[in-house]
Protein backbone atom coordinates (compact mmCIF):
# COMPACT_ATOMS: atom_id res chain seq x y z
CA UNK A 1 0.00 0.00 0.00
CA UNK A 2 1.40 3.42 -0.85
CA UNK A 3 0.52 4.80 2.57
CA UNK A 4 2.94 2.35 4.17
CA UNK A 5 5.70 1.95 1.61
CA UNK A 6 6.04 5.51 0.29
CA UNK A 7 9.41 7.17 1.02
CA UNK A 8 9.52 9.05 4.31
CA UNK A 9 10.76 12.24 2.72
CA UNK A 10 7.85 14.61 3.37
CA UNK A 11 8.95 17.26 5.87
CA UNK A 12 6.89 17.62 9.03
CA UNK A 13 4.36 20.39 8.72
CA UNK A 14 5.01 21.60 12.28
CA UNK A 15 2.55 22.10 15.13
CA UNK A 16 -0.71 23.75 14.09
CA UNK A 17 -3.07 26.30 15.59
CA UNK A 18 -6.47 25.22 16.99
CA UNK A 19 -9.31 25.19 14.49
CA UNK A 20 -11.18 28.52 14.66
CA UNK A 21 -14.55 26.97 13.77
CA UNK A 22 -14.41 24.36 16.52
CA UNK A 23 -12.93 26.81 19.03
CA UNK A 24 -15.73 29.31 18.40
CA UNK A 25 -18.11 26.77 19.98
CA UNK A 26 -16.26 26.97 23.27
CA UNK A 27 -18.51 29.88 24.31
CA UNK A 28 -21.22 27.29 24.98
CA UNK A 29 -21.53 25.63 28.40
CA UNK A 30 -19.11 22.75 29.02
CA UNK A 31 -21.95 20.22 28.91
CA UNK A 32 -22.05 20.68 25.12
CA UNK A 33 -18.32 19.98 24.63
CA UNK A 34 -18.42 16.20 24.21
CA UNK A 35 -21.59 16.11 22.04
CA UNK A 36 -20.15 18.83 19.79
CA UNK A 37 -16.92 16.87 19.39
CA UNK A 38 -18.86 13.79 18.34
CA UNK A 39 -21.07 15.82 16.01
CA UNK A 40 -18.37 17.92 14.36
CA UNK A 41 -15.71 15.21 14.29
CA UNK A 42 -13.22 17.69 15.77
CA UNK A 43 -12.05 17.79 19.39
CA UNK A 44 -11.47 21.23 20.88
CA UNK A 45 -7.94 22.31 21.74
CA UNK A 46 -6.71 20.47 24.81
CA UNK A 47 -9.71 18.15 25.05
CA UNK A 48 -8.74 14.93 26.88
CA UNK A 49 -8.86 11.94 24.58
CA UNK A 50 -11.77 9.52 24.92
CA UNK A 51 -10.74 5.96 24.15
CA UNK A 52 -13.12 3.49 22.55
CA UNK A 53 -12.82 -0.17 21.62
CA UNK A 54 -13.74 -2.10 18.51
CA UNK A 55 -16.27 -4.14 20.46
CA UNK A 56 -17.97 -1.01 21.75
CA UNK A 57 -18.43 0.28 18.20
CA UNK A 58 -19.97 -3.04 17.16
CA UNK A 59 -22.34 -3.09 20.14
CA UNK A 60 -23.37 0.54 19.55
CA UNK A 61 -24.23 -0.21 15.93
CA UNK A 62 -26.33 -3.25 16.83
CA UNK A 63 -28.11 -1.39 19.64
CA UNK A 64 -28.88 1.48 17.25
CA UNK A 65 -30.51 -0.92 14.77
CA UNK A 66 -32.54 -2.60 17.53
CA UNK A 67 -33.62 0.70 19.06
CA UNK A 68 -34.73 1.98 15.66
CA UNK A 69 -36.81 -1.12 15.07
CA UNK A 70 -38.51 -0.72 18.44
CA UNK A 71 -39.34 2.93 17.77
CA UNK A 72 -40.73 2.26 14.30
CA UNK A 73 -42.81 -0.75 15.31
CA UNK A 74 -44.18 1.13 18.33
CA UNK A 75 -45.20 4.03 16.12
CA UNK A 76 -46.91 1.70 13.66
CA UNK A 77 -48.66 -0.25 16.41
CA UNK A 78 -50.14 2.80 18.13
CA UNK A 79 -50.66 4.88 15.00
CA UNK A 80 -52.05 8.38 14.98
CA UNK A 81 -49.65 11.09 16.15
CA UNK A 82 -47.11 8.44 17.20
CA UNK A 83 -46.46 7.62 13.56
CA UNK A 84 -43.92 10.41 13.88
CA UNK A 85 -41.74 7.82 15.67
CA UNK A 86 -41.03 6.35 12.25
CA UNK A 87 -38.63 9.19 11.52
CA UNK A 88 -36.24 8.62 14.44
CA UNK A 89 -36.78 4.88 14.05
CA UNK A 90 -35.66 4.92 10.42
CA UNK A 91 -32.76 7.19 11.32
CA UNK A 92 -31.52 4.88 14.09
CA UNK A 93 -31.74 1.78 11.88
CA UNK A 94 -29.94 3.53 9.05
CA UNK A 95 -27.28 4.92 11.40
CA UNK A 96 -26.57 1.50 12.90
CA UNK A 97 -26.48 -0.20 9.51
CA UNK A 98 -24.18 2.45 8.07
CA UNK A 99 -21.79 2.08 10.99
CA UNK A 100 -21.79 -1.67 10.50
CA UNK A 101 -20.96 -1.19 6.83
CA UNK A 102 -18.73 1.86 6.88
CA UNK A 103 -16.71 1.18 9.98
CA UNK A 104 -16.99 -2.41 11.26
CA UNK A 105 -17.11 -4.17 7.88
CA UNK A 106 -14.37 -1.90 6.57
CA UNK A 107 -12.00 -2.59 9.45
CA UNK A 108 -12.74 -6.31 9.22
CA UNK A 109 -11.75 -6.17 5.54
CA UNK A 110 -8.36 -4.82 6.60
CA UNK A 111 -8.28 -7.48 9.34
CA UNK A 112 -7.77 -4.57 11.70
CA UNK A 113 -10.98 -4.81 13.74
CA UNK A 114 -9.55 -6.97 16.53
CA UNK A 115 -6.44 -8.01 14.56
CA UNK A 116 -7.58 -11.61 14.87
CA UNK A 117 -8.11 -12.96 11.41
CA UNK A 118 -10.77 -15.58 12.11
CA UNK A 119 -12.86 -13.23 14.21
CA UNK A 120 -12.54 -10.34 11.74
CA UNK A 121 -13.47 -12.54 8.78
CA UNK A 122 -16.43 -14.10 10.61
CA UNK A 123 -17.91 -10.75 11.61
CA UNK A 124 -17.29 -9.36 8.12
CA UNK A 125 -19.11 -12.27 6.51
CA UNK A 126 -22.02 -11.97 8.94
CA UNK A 127 -22.40 -8.27 8.16
CA UNK A 128 -22.29 -8.92 4.42
CA UNK A 129 -25.08 -11.48 4.77
CA UNK A 130 -27.20 -9.37 7.11
CA UNK A 131 -26.97 -6.17 5.05
CA UNK A 132 -26.90 -8.00 1.71
CA UNK A 133 -23.82 -6.25 0.37
CA UNK A 134 -20.79 -7.34 -1.61
CA UNK A 135 -19.29 -10.65 -0.48
CA UNK A 136 -16.72 -10.02 2.21
CA UNK A 137 -13.80 -11.89 0.64
CA UNK A 138 -14.34 -10.22 -2.73
CA UNK A 139 -14.66 -6.77 -1.16
CA UNK A 140 -11.58 -7.24 0.98
CA UNK A 141 -9.44 -8.25 -2.00
CA UNK A 142 -10.69 -5.43 -4.26
CA UNK A 143 -10.59 -2.78 -1.56
CA UNK A 144 -7.05 -3.46 -0.41
CA UNK A 145 -5.74 -4.33 -3.87
CA UNK A 146 -7.21 -1.49 -5.94
CA UNK A 147 -8.36 1.22 -3.54
CA UNK A 148 -5.42 1.08 -1.13
CA UNK A 149 -2.72 0.66 -3.75
CA UNK A 150 -1.06 2.42 -6.66
CA UNK A 151 -4.39 2.26 -8.53
CA UNK A 152 -6.04 4.59 -6.01
CA UNK A 153 -8.23 7.11 -7.89
CA UNK A 154 -7.26 5.72 -11.29
CA UNK A 155 -9.71 4.11 -13.69
CA UNK A 156 -8.96 0.77 -11.99
CA UNK A 157 -10.32 2.08 -8.70
CA UNK A 158 -13.99 1.02 -8.24
CA UNK A 159 -14.70 4.46 -6.75
CA UNK A 160 -13.69 6.17 -9.99
CA UNK A 161 -15.65 3.65 -12.02
CA UNK A 162 -18.76 4.35 -9.96
CA UNK A 163 -18.42 8.08 -10.69
CA UNK A 164 -17.94 7.60 -14.43
CA UNK A 165 -20.27 4.68 -15.17
CA UNK A 166 -22.94 4.56 -12.48
CA UNK A 167 -23.41 8.29 -11.81
CA UNK A 168 -22.26 9.27 -15.32
CA UNK A 169 -20.27 12.26 -14.07
CA UNK A 170 -17.52 13.58 -16.33
CA UNK A 171 -14.57 15.97 -16.28
CA UNK A 172 -15.64 19.37 -17.57
CA UNK A 173 -19.18 19.15 -16.19
CA UNK A 174 -20.35 22.12 -14.19
CA UNK A 175 -20.93 21.69 -10.48
CA UNK A 176 -24.65 22.36 -10.96
CA UNK A 177 -24.99 19.66 -13.59
CA UNK A 178 -23.25 17.14 -11.35
CA UNK A 179 -25.61 17.98 -8.51
CA UNK A 180 -28.64 17.53 -10.78
CA UNK A 181 -27.43 14.10 -11.86
CA UNK A 182 -26.76 12.95 -8.31
CA UNK A 183 -30.11 14.19 -7.01
CA UNK A 184 -31.82 12.63 -10.01
CA UNK A 185 -30.23 9.28 -9.18
CA UNK A 186 -31.43 9.49 -5.58
CA UNK A 187 -35.09 9.76 -6.66
CA UNK A 188 -34.86 7.30 -9.54
CA UNK A 189 -36.84 4.08 -8.89
CA UNK A 190 -34.88 2.36 -11.65
CA UNK A 191 -31.58 3.21 -9.99
CA UNK A 192 -32.72 1.84 -6.64
CA UNK A 193 -34.05 -1.37 -8.17
CA UNK A 194 -30.77 -1.91 -10.02
CA UNK A 195 -28.81 -1.10 -6.89
CA UNK A 196 -30.78 -3.61 -4.80
CA UNK A 197 -30.46 -6.32 -7.44
CA UNK A 198 -26.73 -5.61 -7.67
CA UNK A 199 -26.38 -5.97 -3.90
CA UNK A 200 -28.04 -9.38 -3.95
CA UNK A 201 -26.08 -10.59 -6.97
CA UNK A 202 -22.74 -9.32 -5.69
CA UNK A 203 -23.28 -11.31 -2.51
CA UNK A 204 -24.62 -14.54 -4.00
CA UNK A 205 -22.19 -14.60 -6.92
CA UNK A 206 -19.05 -14.60 -4.79
CA UNK A 207 -19.97 -15.81 -1.29
CA UNK A 208 -18.74 -19.33 -0.39
CA UNK A 209 -21.40 -22.02 -1.05
CA UNK A 210 -21.89 -22.74 2.66
CA UNK A 211 -22.51 -19.07 3.38
CA UNK A 212 -24.93 -18.76 0.45
CA UNK A 213 -26.92 -21.72 1.77
CA UNK A 214 -26.86 -20.44 5.34
CA UNK A 215 -27.91 -16.95 4.30
CA UNK A 216 -30.78 -18.29 2.20
CA UNK A 217 -31.98 -20.44 5.10
CA UNK A 218 -31.78 -17.49 7.53
CA UNK A 219 -33.79 -15.23 5.24
CA UNK A 220 -36.35 -17.99 4.69
CA UNK A 221 -36.78 -18.38 8.44
CA UNK A 222 -37.21 -14.62 8.86
CA UNK A 223 -39.81 -14.56 6.08
CA UNK A 224 -41.67 -17.48 7.66
CA UNK A 225 -41.65 -15.82 11.09
CA UNK A 226 -42.89 -12.54 9.65
CA UNK A 227 -45.71 -14.36 7.85
CA UNK A 228 -46.78 -16.47 10.83
CA UNK A 229 -46.76 -13.48 13.19
CA UNK A 230 -48.61 -11.31 10.67
CA UNK A 231 -46.08 -8.48 10.87
CA UNK A 232 -45.31 -8.16 7.19
CA UNK A 233 -46.16 -4.46 6.96
CA UNK A 234 -44.18 -3.43 10.08
CA UNK A 235 -41.21 -5.47 8.85
CA UNK A 236 -41.27 -3.82 5.44
CA UNK A 237 -41.71 -0.32 6.84
CA UNK A 238 -39.38 -0.56 9.84
CA UNK A 239 -36.54 -2.59 8.35
CA UNK A 240 -36.72 -3.12 4.59
CA UNK A 241 -37.41 0.53 3.70
CA UNK A 242 -34.43 2.04 5.59
CA UNK A 243 -32.20 -0.84 4.47
CA UNK A 244 -32.96 -0.27 0.79
CA UNK A 245 -34.05 3.23 -0.24
CA UNK A 246 -32.48 5.20 2.61
CA UNK A 247 -29.35 3.03 2.76
CA UNK A 248 -28.70 3.51 -0.94
CA UNK A 249 -29.26 7.27 -0.89
CA UNK A 250 -26.76 7.52 1.94
CA UNK A 251 -24.36 5.48 -0.21
CA UNK A 252 -24.61 7.95 -3.06
CA UNK A 253 -23.80 10.99 -0.93
CA UNK A 254 -20.97 9.16 0.80
CA UNK A 255 -19.42 8.34 -2.58
CA UNK A 256 -19.47 12.00 -3.50
CA UNK A 257 -17.20 13.01 -0.61
CA UNK A 258 -14.81 10.06 -0.41
CA UNK A 259 -11.88 11.29 -2.45
CA UNK A 260 -10.96 14.15 -4.74
CA UNK A 261 -9.62 13.56 -8.23
CA UNK A 262 -5.96 14.25 -9.06
CA UNK A 263 -5.28 17.23 -11.28
CA UNK A 264 -3.42 17.06 -14.61
CA UNK A 265 -0.42 18.92 -13.16
CA UNK A 266 -0.03 16.55 -10.20
CA UNK A 267 3.18 14.62 -10.82
CA UNK A 268 4.57 12.24 -9.86
CA UNK A 269 1.57 10.07 -9.09
CA UNK A 270 3.18 8.45 -6.08
CA UNK A 271 4.49 9.23 -2.65
CA UNK A 272 2.87 10.51 0.49
CA UNK A 273 2.28 14.06 -0.69
CA UNK A 274 0.29 12.82 -3.69
CA UNK A 275 -1.82 10.25 -1.86
CA UNK A 276 -2.51 12.61 1.02
CA UNK A 277 -3.87 15.18 -1.44
CA UNK A 278 -6.68 12.83 -2.51
CA UNK A 279 -8.43 12.60 0.87
CA UNK A 280 -9.50 15.23 3.37
CA UNK A 281 -11.41 15.28 6.62
CA UNK A 282 -15.04 16.42 6.54
CA UNK A 283 -15.98 18.20 9.72
CA UNK A 284 -19.64 18.91 10.38
CA UNK A 285 -20.84 22.26 11.65
CA UNK A 286 -20.11 25.96 11.32
CA UNK A 287 -18.63 28.84 13.27
CA UNK A 288 -20.66 29.89 16.29
CA UNK A 289 -21.92 33.50 16.41
CA UNK A 290 -19.63 36.08 17.89
CA UNK A 291 -20.50 37.13 21.47
CA UNK A 292 -19.64 40.69 20.45
CA UNK A 293 -22.70 41.02 18.20
CA UNK A 294 -25.45 43.41 19.37
CA UNK A 295 -28.10 41.59 21.39
CA UNK A 296 -30.87 41.40 18.73
CA UNK A 297 -28.47 40.23 16.03
CA UNK A 298 -26.78 37.82 18.44
CA UNK A 299 -30.08 36.17 19.40
CA UNK A 300 -31.07 35.78 15.74
CA UNK A 301 -27.64 34.41 14.85
CA UNK A 302 -27.78 31.84 17.63
CA UNK A 303 -31.29 30.76 16.60
CA UNK A 304 -30.05 30.23 13.04
CA UNK A 305 -26.93 28.42 14.27
CA UNK A 306 -28.88 25.98 16.43
CA UNK A 307 -31.38 25.34 13.64
CA UNK A 308 -28.63 24.53 11.15
CA UNK A 309 -26.68 22.39 13.63
CA UNK A 310 -29.76 20.33 14.52
CA UNK A 311 -31.53 20.06 11.17
CA UNK A 312 -28.71 20.33 8.61
CA UNK A 313 -25.43 19.26 10.15
CA UNK A 314 -26.69 16.61 12.56
CA UNK A 315 -28.53 14.61 9.84
CA UNK A 316 -25.41 14.85 7.64
CA UNK A 317 -23.28 13.36 10.40
CA UNK A 318 -25.79 10.83 11.68
CA UNK A 319 -27.01 9.46 8.36
CA UNK A 320 -24.18 9.99 5.84
CA UNK A 321 -20.87 10.76 7.52
CA UNK A 322 -21.25 8.04 10.11
CA UNK A 323 -18.53 6.67 12.34
CA UNK A 324 -14.97 7.42 11.28
CA UNK A 325 -15.85 8.65 7.79
CA UNK A 326 -15.37 12.25 8.93
CA UNK A 327 -11.64 11.54 9.38
CA UNK A 328 -11.16 9.14 6.51
CA UNK A 329 -7.91 10.91 5.67
CA UNK A 330 -6.38 9.44 8.82
CA UNK A 331 -7.30 5.94 7.65
CA UNK A 332 -5.58 6.43 4.29
CA UNK A 333 -2.41 7.57 6.03
CA UNK A 334 -2.50 4.80 8.62
CA UNK A 335 -4.78 2.01 7.32
CA UNK A 336 -3.61 -0.43 9.98
CA UNK A 337 -3.57 1.98 12.91
CA UNK A 338 -4.23 0.33 16.25
CA UNK A 339 -5.91 3.58 17.33
CA UNK A 340 -8.68 3.44 14.72
CA UNK A 341 -11.43 2.90 17.33
CA UNK A 342 -10.60 6.30 18.87
CA UNK A 343 -10.46 7.83 15.41
CA UNK A 344 -11.37 11.44 16.24
CA UNK A 345 -8.66 11.82 18.83
CA UNK A 346 -6.09 9.75 16.91
CA UNK A 347 -6.39 11.99 13.87
CA UNK A 348 -6.42 15.16 15.94
CA UNK A 349 -3.31 14.13 17.85
CA UNK A 350 -1.44 13.42 14.61
CA UNK A 351 -2.66 16.73 13.18
CA UNK A 352 -1.55 18.71 16.23
CA UNK A 353 1.89 17.08 16.16
CA UNK A 354 2.29 18.38 12.62
CA UNK A 355 1.65 15.06 10.84
CA UNK A 356 5.28 13.83 11.10
CA UNK A 357 6.48 12.39 7.81
CA UNK A 358 3.34 13.52 5.98
CA UNK A 359 2.04 16.73 4.42
CA UNK A 360 -0.39 18.84 6.43
CA UNK A 361 -3.93 17.59 6.85
CA UNK A 362 -6.70 19.28 4.91
CA UNK A 363 -10.33 19.54 5.92
CA UNK A 364 -13.65 20.85 4.65
CA UNK A 365 -16.47 21.98 6.94
CA UNK A 366 -19.93 20.74 5.92
CA UNK A 367 -21.31 17.95 3.74
CA UNK A 368 -22.36 20.17 0.83
CA UNK A 369 -19.02 22.05 0.65
CA UNK A 370 -17.26 18.68 0.79
CA UNK A 371 -19.29 17.41 -2.18
CA UNK A 372 -18.60 20.66 -4.04
CA UNK A 373 -14.88 20.13 -3.38
CA UNK A 374 -14.96 16.68 -4.99
CA UNK A 375 -17.12 17.84 -7.91
CA UNK A 376 -14.72 20.71 -8.60
CA UNK A 377 -11.78 18.31 -8.63
CA UNK A 378 -13.55 16.10 -11.19
CA UNK A 379 -14.54 19.13 -13.27
CA UNK A 380 -10.88 20.12 -13.71
CA UNK A 381 -9.50 16.56 -13.98
CA UNK A 382 -7.92 15.28 -17.20
CA UNK A 383 -10.80 14.26 -19.54
CA UNK A 384 -8.57 11.79 -21.37
CA UNK A 385 -7.43 10.10 -18.18
CA UNK A 386 -11.01 9.80 -16.93
CA UNK A 387 -12.66 8.86 -20.20
CA UNK A 388 -15.22 6.10 -19.44
CA UNK A 389 -14.50 4.55 -22.85
CA UNK A 390 -11.08 3.59 -21.50
CA UNK A 391 -12.58 1.36 -18.84
CA UNK A 392 -12.08 -2.29 -19.67
CA UNK A 393 -14.14 -5.20 -18.36
CA UNK A 394 -16.04 -3.13 -15.83
CA UNK A 395 -18.15 -5.26 -13.53
CA UNK A 396 -21.37 -3.26 -13.38
CA UNK A 397 -22.62 -5.25 -10.38
CA UNK A 398 -19.55 -4.30 -8.40
CA UNK A 399 -19.91 -0.64 -9.33
CA UNK A 400 -22.88 -0.30 -7.04
CA UNK A 401 -20.75 -1.67 -4.22
CA UNK A 402 -18.06 0.95 -4.81
CA UNK A 403 -20.04 3.68 -3.13
CA UNK A 404 -18.05 3.33 0.06
CA UNK A 405 -14.62 2.55 1.38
Amino acid sequence: MPEVNAPRTAPPAGPVEPDPVRESMQVLPRVFAAPLTLLTGRPYAGQPAVHHTATRHLVNALVSCAFGLVLSTAGLAVGGPLLVLLVPGWAAVLHGARNLRMMIYHQCAHQNMWRRRKRDVLVGRLIAAALMIQDFDRYSAEHVGDHHALHHMTTRDPTVQAFLVTLKLRPGMSRGRMWRRVLGVCVSPWFHVRFLVARVRSYYTYAPPAWRAGTTLAYALVAAAVTVLGVGVPFLVAWVLPMTLFFQISNVFRLCVKHSFPQPHQTPRRGREYFASLTNAIFVGERAPSPRLPAPRRHAAWARWWFRMLFVHFPSRYLVLTGDTVVHDYHHRYPMSREWASYLFAREEDHRRGAPGWPSYHEVWGLVPAIDHVFDSLRTADPEEYDPDRLVEVNHRALFMAFED
